[in-house]
Parts: structure tokens; C-alpha cells; sequence
């Protein structure tokens, strides 16, 4: 059943939409996780290790409206899993924010193992694929159908650091993931889009603000920004109606090195 036009344009009723955010315990995933529960969303918790996970739901202005659920999202069994916990625990989900993300060690690429590339690739790309095929199965069949997928992309879908071939080239393909799911998802009022962040203060961070190899060979500290920036902008997608699409937004730290010649 196609919902009416009234349905799509009008804002969502928060007290009851269900939000999984991938790699909550930590960084992006635990600021948009708190966010979306002082908003009014129910959110589940998703990452590999419990501890984490359970820090982010203690830290909720509201801890019961946070369900920790910890799933290795490069494991398509574990995926399936969280999925169907998922349905039978609240019957549907209105928004996927694939998050979780992993990077392999500075190293020139000769000296990058096959193992280190596979472990950034299962996370950042066949992790984000998995859940998102979850999540359209889950948000074709629910009523009222529909939903919103966010991609968490990184200021690396756009151009790499030196010595970042794992991580650079896993968020151009989330870039193409984003795009073609948008498209999919049209018939199925699934809207899908992605956020590229740069330099957001978090413990992925920390290295920007100590000096970090520049394109020109270079060491130098970069600015940062407030993860909350992040965290509020996610609310604000999140909270946009159906029949309303953000295909891509860049947030970032003003002054970081990205537009200009570095």
C-alpha cells in the first residue's frame, strides 16, 4: 500500500521511530545515538564489543529508550541476527545510520598486509551494505513502510590522505553504495543519503590535533570541530519527512586542509 501524499510530506511522530546506529560505543556513533534519544527516538545500540555499548546507553538522557544490541556488522549471520531481533522487539525500523567504521595503520601500501586491507573493507563497506540490505527488507514489508538510510561517508569519499588507500578507497565505494541504494529505494519510500565528515573531535581525531602528514609531505595540526555539530545534523536528517532526500552533505572543520591546494 502506496502512503498518501498528507503521510509523506508531514514530520514524523518521534515517540515511536526506531533508530539502529552501527558503532555506537564510541566517537560519531555514541554522539548521534545520544542525540536521536534527546530527541525522542528509541535507538539501538550496534557494535562488536558490549562495554562500549553499554557506557553510550548509561550516558542517555534516557536509558530505557536505548537497547544494546552488539553485532560484528562485517558478519552477515551476525547482521541477520540483529536484524531479526530488531523485528520482533519493535516490529519495524525508520532509520539505519550505517556508522561503524575501522582504518588500517599509515603505512605505504607495499607494506599494507592483505588481512589489514580485508578488515577495513568487511566493516566499512560489506558491513554497511549487509545492514543496509537488512534494512530495506525490514522497511519494504513494515506499515507504514519506508525509511531513511544515512551513510556516514568521511571528507576521504572525496580525497585521500597519504597512506590511507583502505579507508579512502571503502568511502568512495560508499559513495556508490549511497547512489545506487537512493535510486532503489525511491518506489519503496526509502530515502538514502550520506554524510561526509572532516575532522570531527573524537578519539579518530586525536592524531589531527597532535600534526598529521600532509599531500605535500608536510606534518601539520589540523582544526577540529565539535562532534555535537555532527550529532545535531544527523537529528535534523533523520527527523526530515519520507518524500524529502539529502543525497550527500559535508560537514566539517572550517579551517581543515580539504578546499585549496595543499
Amino acid at each position: 500500500m502506496t502512503p498518501s501524499p498528507a503521510a509523506l510530506t508531514s514530520a514524523p511522530d518521534l515517540s515511536d521511530r526506531i533508530a539502529l546506529v552501527t558503532g555506537a560505543g564510541s566517537g560519531i556513533g555514541r554522539a548521534a545515538a545520544l542525540a536521536l534519544v534527546r530527541a525522542g527516538w528509541q535507538v539501538v545500540l550496534a557494535g562488536r564489543r558490549a562495554e562500549p555499548l553499554a557506557q553510550t546507553q548509561a550516558a542517555c538522557i534516557a536509558p530505557e529508550r536505548c537497547w544494546v544490541q552488539p553485532c560484528d556488522v562485517g558478519d552477515a549471520s551476525a547482521v541477520k541476527g540483529l536484524f531479526v531481533a530488531i523485528e520482533a522487539r519493535f516490529g519495524r525500523l525508520d532509520l539505519l545510520f550505517n556508522n561503524a567504521g575501522l582504518s588500517a595503520p599509515a603505512v605505504p601500501v607495499d607494506e599494507l598486509s592483505v588481512e589489514q586491507w580485508q578488515a577495513v573493507v568487511d566493516v566499512n563497506l560489506t558491513g554497511s551494505f549487509l545492514c543496509a540490505q537488512a534494512a530495506f527488507g525490514l522497511m519494504k514489508r513494515q506499515r507504514p513502510r519506508g525509511g531513511r538510510i544515512l551513510n556516514n561517508g568521511s571528507i576521504a569519499a572525496h580525497v585521500p590522505r597519504p597512506n590511507s588507500a583502505p579507508y579512502t578507497a571503502t568511502k568512495h565505494a560508499i559513495t556508490g553504495l549511497t547512489k545506487a541504494l537512493s535510486l532503489d529505494g525511491r518506489e519503496h519510500d526509502i530515502a538514502v543519503g550520506q554524510i561526509d565528515i572532516g575532522n570531527a573531535a573524537t578519539e579518530m581525531a586525536v592524531p589531527m590535533q597532535q600534526g598529521v602528514r600532509q599531500a605535500n609531505g608536510s606534518i601539520a595540526v589540523e582544526a577540529t570541530m565539535d562532534v555535537q555539530h555532527v550529532a545535531d545534523a544527523i537529528v535534523q536528517l533523520a527527523q526530515l519527512p519520507l518524500s524529502v532526500n539529502v543525497p550527500f552533505m559535508t560537514l566539517m572543520a572550517n579551517r581543515m586542509p580539504y578546499i585549496g591546494r595543499g
